[in-house]
């Protein structure tokens, strides 16, 4: 979710036609060049220390933002409409910078909460109780009523989930490893990996819910004109710009007034009639900020498809695993021969709602093409990390993870799973 204050006010005030705002979404959405910079964006759900199945209060939740709002941190801090905590790095130069800033800004996070009682929680769905909206703007008050004409789910996905998302450069004009269009490609079928891998939110209510990842399963039932994937085998700044403009109008905003949720209106229809009022150059670029498929291009690879990970360094592994297996050149081509079978199982329909991506989100790893699929990309991750100057708490993590988790066909979300049907107390 992009926070109002991030998104409010980002482009002119100049009326745009269809073509010209076609021709803008196309021309922003994949920024070619070589692959250099690397960024993260990790959500956390705020628990009380000594009772974490306790809801959190909006006052302590608020107060806990305002101290954190105080610290000397270098990545953005927002706060989601849940009051779930994100931290957006600066594009680094080198995976050892990314997680060395961020995590000496979690650290500061971490030492500040302890004093209020409180700490940063890695799950994918918050599995103990239903946290309602506590961040009201124009944004989340016109995004929720838009929601709720469909389902619960949008509810869930604003105030009861965290991920991390991994953002990678989109990489440069033309074939091989490195070119835009294959990487793409590759983040769709490697995405359901990832996701598999990296599954942790299985409980509702402290209930198993039938997924490993309930988080992407939500995301599934959507409103399928801004979450599902565009189609695969266009040329993907066409096929994105195509789909931008067939998606669903969220809402029409104003400088004065409360912004207007609003339903069967697609931007080209919006665009071509100019009603309620014309479209400017600002309105294409928020509408944008709208659309929510697993992989998102915004100039560079928006990665969304992770659950938050259990523990302090739990976040450290899908980024490192994701910049090996999508930056080094050996591991880009071991890891695009361990997925490609998987397009067979994935078919024609869209991202995330095919069937290798519902195996993903309820199975996890225990489905053995993708455990076949990631014990393969883990271990190239693995031999590629000291190439990209890995720093030694990283390559432990996800040596711990390996062995943990993907050796054995496991994702985090099992050992939850474990917890709360007994079977840990067997083991």
């Amino acid at each position: 979710m992009t926070d109002e204050s991030k998104a409010y006010g980002d482009g002119s005030n100049r009326t745009v036609g269809e073509a010209e705002a076609e021709a803008l979404v196309h021309g922003i959405c994949f920024k070619t060049g070589p692959p250099r910079l690397l960024g993260v964006e990790l959500e956390w759900l705020v628990h009380d220390l000594h009772n974490p199945v306790r809801p959190v209060g909006p006052d302590r939740l608020a107060a806990a933002a305002e101290r954190l709002r105080t610290l000397p941190l270098r990545s953005l801090l927002t706060v989601e409409p849940g009051g779930q905590i994100e931290f957006s790095s600066r594009p680094a130069a080198s995976l050892t910078a990314c997680v060395e800033e961020v995590g000496a800004d979690l650290a500061l996070a971490r030492a500040e909460l302890r004093e209020l009682g409180l700490f940063l929680s890695g799950y994918g769905k918050e599995p103990w109780f239903q946290p309602e909206r506590v961040v009201h703007n124009s944004r989340y008050n016109a995004m929720e009523i838009y929601y709720d004409r469909w389902n619960g789910a949008g509810r869930t996905i604003m105030c009861r989930t965290a991920s991390v998302q991994v953002c990678l450069d989109a990489g440069h004009e033309g074939p091989g490893p490195f070119g835009y269009q294959r990487r793409w490609r590759l983040a769709h079928l490697l995405g359901a990996v990832l996701a598999a891998a990296f599954a942790n939110s299985p409980l509702h209510l402290g209930r198993p819910g039938g997924w490993r990842s309930m988080r992407q399963a939500t995301y599934a039932t959507m409103d399928p004109g801004r979450t599902l994937a565009p189609p695969e085998d266009l040329e993907p700044r066409t096929a994105w710009a195509e789909y931008a403009l067939d998606a669903p109008v969220m809402f029409i905003r104003h400088q004065d007034a409360p912004w207007e949720p609003v339903s069967g209106l697609a931007l080209r229809d919006w665009l071509r009639s100019g009603r309620p009022r014309p479209v400017t150059a600002g309105d294409v670029a928020y509408h944008l900020t709208t659309l929510f498929p697993p992989i998102r291009p915004q100039g560079h690879l928006e990665l969304r498809m992770m659950d938050a990970q259990p523990g302090e360094d739990g976040w450290l592994v899908p980024v490192a695993v994701t910049a090996a297996l999508f930056d080094d050149p050996v591991a880009v081509e071991t890891a695009h021969r361990a997925v490609k079978p998987l397009a067979d199982i994935a078919g024609r329909e869209p991202t995330p709602r095919n069937r290798l991506w519902r195996r993903a989100a309820r199975d996890g790893l225990s489905d053995p093409d993708l455990r076949a699929a990631a014990q393969v990309c883990f271990a190239a991750a693995r031999e590629a990390l000291p190439r990209l100057g890995a720093p030694a708490r990283v390559l432990d993590a996800v040596d711990e993870f390996t062995a943990r988790y993907v050796e054995r066909g496991r994702c985090p979300a099992d050992d939850l799973l474990d917890r709360v049907t007994g079977r840990e107390l067997l083991s």
